[in-house]
């Protein structure tokens, strides 16, 4: 079954919660904020205009500061005078295809800048959970088809990916050089492709859909037939939030997760742009007839039965009905609707899993599936 969240664990707890200016930080600060957290939040400026950071109204809901991770003393500024208990690590440049363009930044950013955040960590008392979000793209892939298990070998092709996977390596160093020994726990958590609404980065497929469509012009695909994990953006969110409580209980369970849907979700760029343009009503697609760009993963599989087995938890809901709320959150928001009240909704409906599913469901079945199912054309 989806396990439910512990209001009584997040009312009132300090979290500092990087990036919450960026599209899953401004869901996150939003749901901790309706949780009864106490939230700061570390970020640069939004990224994009429009952005959910300024049309949800979070600058009124947490503690906001602009901060770049770059710049170590003042992160440590912050960290010092939040006294944070709980930790959630989001901020980074989270795009392919632009790492190229500036890999010195991605690096600074993705690998030093969590390094940053983690040695002053170290020196706040108050610490006990950090959880850092890092991505499905760290393992070296050879697209054997095989899901990915947390053992697997780091690498990455592009400075994205290499960043990331740099991160991880950096992080277990700190959990076991430094913080383990300190009383404090530390995890990462390695989520796969996110759909929903409230995002409008370049390069991101239902976004570009979105745009594209509502200006009555054709979207060009790069890699229609490129397969990911799949899963609405508040299943990883749901997976951080339940991990952090489980990890404040047993400290023990620190270490790398996976997290991605159900077999049934592995799909292709093409599978999910049909899938939204049915949903939308209207659009039109075009796709290459040959892989175009610099170089990007072509299969990219997880096996997310460790945290599973962990959290009590499998994922909420089809792709179908992800792709089907993603396109009505950005119709409706388009129409007039208000945008913090639109994510309020899908999270009432989310939180609402965990009281219709059973709990005999099959947790350990989860990863084999995702290895052989779900690559739907």
């Amino acid at each position: 079954m989806v396990t439910g969240l512990n209001a009584a664990f997040w009312r009132g707890r300090r979290v500092l919660l990087t990036g919450h200016t960026g599209f899953k930080g401004a869901w996150l600060a939003l749901w901790l904020h309706r949780l009864g957290a106490r939230v700061t939040g570390v970020a640069l400026v939004p990224g994009t205009d429009p952005s959910l950071f300024v049309l949800a109204d979070i600058a009124q809901r947490v503690e906001h500061c602009v901060v770049d991770i770059r710049d170590a003393a003042a992160l440590a500024a912050v960290v010092r005078q939040s006294q944070p208990e709980v930790v959630l690590h989001l901020a980074a440049q989270a795009l392919v295809r632009p790492s190229y363009d500036a890999p010195a930044l991605t690096f600074a950013t993705n690998c030093m800048g969590t390094v940053h955040l983690l040695d002053a960590v170290r020196e706040a008392a108050s610490a006990r959970v950090v959880l850092v979000a890092t991505t499905d793209k760290v393992y070296r892939n050879r697209e054997d088809g095989r899901a990915f298990v947390e053992t697997d070998e780091l690498g990455g092709h592009d400075p994205y990916s290499a960043s990331k996977a740099a991160a991880e390596i950096a992080m277990a160093c700190y959990r076991d050089a430094f913080l383990a020994k300190a009383g404090v726990a530390l995890a990462s958590v390695r989520a796969g492709n996110v759909i929903g609404g409230g995002d409008w980065s370049l390069d991101r497929l239902l976004p570009d859909a979105m745009r594209a469509w509502g200006a009555a012009a054709t979207i060009d695909v790069r890699r229609p037939n490129a397969v990911r994990p799949w899963q609405h953006v508040l299943q990883p969110l749901h997976a951080y939030l339940r991990l952090v409580e489980r990890l404040w209980e047993q400290p023990s369970l620190a270490s790398a997760y996976n997290s991605g849907p159900d077999g049934g979700q592995c799909a292709t760029v093409r599978k999910v742009l049909q899938l939204a343009r049915q949903s939308h009503g209207s659009g039109e697609l075009r796709f290459a007839q040959q892989e175009q760009g610099a170089h990007e993963a072509g299969v990219l599989l997880l096996d997310s039965s460790k945290l599973y087995r962990t959290i009590g938890a499998l994922p909420g809901w089809s792709l179908e009905e992800a792709v089907v709320r993603t396109v009505a959150w950005y119709r409706s928001q388009r129409a007039g609707d208000d945008a913090a009240q639109l994510c309020h909704q899908d999270i009432d409906a989310f939180e609402a899993l965990g009281r219709q599913r059973s709990p005999h469901t099959n947790i350990a079945a989860h990863g084999r599936r995702s290895a052989t199912s779900g690559l739907a054309p």
